[in-house]
Formats: C-alpha cells, structure tokens, sequence
C-alpha cells in the first residue's frame, strides 16, 4: 500500500515525464508515447515507469531507446522537479500492455 507521500511524488513524476515524452515524440511524426502509471517505492530510490506507445508494434523498439537514454531523461526530469525532491530516483521503464489486452478480451467475447 503506497503513503501519500509516494502518490504525491509518483503524480508528480507521472505529469514532469508526460511533458518530456510530449516535447521528444514531436520529433517522430507517428508516434505517441504516454506515461499510464508511475511506481515508486517506500524508500523513494526506485521508480517504475509504465508506458503506453501507440502505434503497439513499436512499443518494444520505443521502450527499448528510452532506457537506453534513460540517463538523459532522468537528468531532466532532476532539472524540474529539483527544487521538489532531494534525491531523484532511478527511473526504470516497461511497456504498459493493458489496452491490447483490453482489445483481445473484445475480440475473443464478440466470437
């Protein structure tokens, strides 16, 4: 169970990196990446990123650049919320898979 101390700090992250992801897909025409959650735990060193990327077929080539260029992400993330929180945690990120999920439910319940 997260304190309300983690959920501060998780929207926080969630809304700072939706801003970084929204000025650096508008370089890829076609692309839309979205941060769906946002983990963080008790000891506020870690913190787990879900991404949703549409088009889906690009989500694994997509998360696969973000973390390679996760060291840059989290220093920008540290240059906006700085003044917020004294240490920036380790950003690890994953592929939120929940809406083709959802989509294959829909599809197996109409046949």
């Amino acid at each position: 169970m997260e304190t309300t101390r983690q959920n501060k700090i998780s929207r926080l992250i969630q809304k700072e990196l939706s801003m970084i992801f929204q000025s650096q897909t508008r370089q890829m025409p076609g692309v839309l990446v979205s941060v769906s959650a946002v983990r963080i735990s008790p000891d506020m060193s870690v913190c787990r990123v879900y991404l949703s990327v549409f088009p889906s077929e690009r989500a694994e080539e997509i998360v696969k650049n973000v973390n390679d260029n996760m060291k840059s992400i989290r220093f920008e993330l540290g240059t906006k919320v700085g003044k917020q929180l004294r240490i920036i945690p380790e950003l690890k990120f994953f592929i939120d898979d929940s809406l083709d999920y959802i989509d294959n439910i829909d599809r197996l319940l109409k046949q």
